[in-house]
């Protein structure tokens, strides 16, 4: 039996021809770059995502960059961001000329530790080379971070706060959606995602009215919207050929969305099945690892990944491939260790949870298709390493 680590195809065939029909109704309507599905899904995304409004862009590395361009952010700026993540997370923040500054995470979620992150915002600021100005918390592996907190340490110090959800869109913590608290949440619809298109795309999500129209006037090449008409003024064409500021090319296509609006119409349950899926996993596995998945007390993880944590981990890697049983390791390398980053790092040793845990962490199959005999079949596998 193949075993696939993220099934995408078995979803397709669940939904039984509605998304090659919403595909090919995107194609006869003609309008292939920010269509009518375009604005069907961004409403559609928003009422999901407790949001006022929802802005669909090119991937969710521009998601990110998205609001820091609208906060002006720039050279002698500080965005506080976990090492333990996909680097597009930091790799924005020099494209700025702004610093990122690495945060330990906690050892049992892989989130953000508040703990560690207030300590680094007070190193920073008794530095005094730089000054704070964002946080960027990661919904690492689908589950919510710690909100509360580090909402609370962002009004401490009067930061504004980004809910990196690429991997986490759907998460829940006390039955509220991440832009309870931060003042942007941003998402990938990679297709790997658990709200995954058939290529690239991402969104932006923001209860401000300003910054939304200052994102939408961003993501296509800056131009006019209506918080920059003054006095009555008008204009008789499109708004792109009147640029208010300098921005960029980032728009959702238009089959993108319509695969999403069908994607979007099931997503609640598959949350619920992922969720069955991980729980039996936890059940199964526990005997046999050095930890299983930790969700914050009152989070519902999506599930992007599943992952484990194992004393052994790159014998057990060994072993399940021999099994047949795909596996993948987040992250091999946190950022704060990568080359491209050590002008930003304080080197090995500054991170020491994240460093733990990247000797430790493995990531097993998880969809929300997962049956159960292949559930049975890989937590066996999983049992029969010694």
């Amino acid at each position: 039996m193949s075993i696939a680590f993220i099934d995408l195809q078995a979803q397709r065939l669940r939904l039984n021809g509605r998304i090659e029909a919403a595909v090919q109704e995107a194609v006869v309507g003609g309008a292939w770059v920010m269509g009518p599905q375009v604005r069907q899904f961004e409403a559609d995304l928003a009422a999901f995502g407790q949001a006022k409004h929802a802005l669909g862009c090119a991937n969710g590395t521009d998601a990110l960059i998205l609001p820091l361009i609208a906060w002006g952010i720039r050279t002698g700026d500080a965005v506080f961001c976990p090492s333990f993540t996909f680097t597009a997370t930091g790799e924005v923040v020099p494209w700025l000329g702004a610093t990122p500054v690495f945060v330990d995470v906690d050892a049992h979620t892989f989130n953000m530790d508040p703990v560690q992150l207030e300590a680094a915002i007070e190193a920073t600021l008794k530095e005094g080379r730089l000054k704070p100005r964002v946080v960027i918390a990661v919904d690492l592996f689908g589950q919510p971070a710690d909100y509360p907190a580090i909402r609370a340490i962002c009004d401490r110090y009067g930061l504004k706060l980004i809910a990196d959800s690429a991997q986490g869109f759907g998460c829940t913590l006390n039955g509220h959606h991440p832009i309870k608290w931060a003042d942007i949440t941003t998402t990938s619809f990679f297709p790997a995602k658990p709200l995954g298109c058939y290529g690239d795309g991402g969104a932006v999500l923001t209860d401000d009215d300003d910054l939304a129209q200052e994102m939408d006037s961003l993501r296509v090449h800056g131009k006019v919207v209506a918080k920059d008409l003054k006095d009555g003024q008008t204009f008789d064409h499109d708004p792109k050929y009147l640029a208010m500021r300098i921005g960029m090319n980032s728009r959702l296509d238009t089959i993108q969305a319509a695969v999403l609006i069908e994607k979007l119409n099931v997503f609640a349950d598959e949350i619920g099945w992922r969720n069955a899926i991980a729980d039996r996993y936890n059940a199964g596995l526990a005997p046999y690892v050095a930890r299983v998945p930790t969700v914050i007390d009152g989070g519902v993880s999506v599930w992007a990944q599943y992952t484990i944590e194992h004393e052994d981990r790159d014998g057990l890697v060994a072993h399940l491939k021999d099994q047949g049983v795909p596996t993948a390791v987040y992250y091999p390398v946190p950022m704060h260790l990568q080359p491209a980053y050590a002008r930003f790092s304080k080197g090995p040793g500054s991170l020491p949870v994240t460093e733990r845990l990247k000797e430790r962490v493995l990531s097993l199959p998880m969809h929300s298709d997962l049956d159960e005999a292949t559930q049975d079949t890989i937590i066996a596998a999983v049992a029969g390493f010694r």
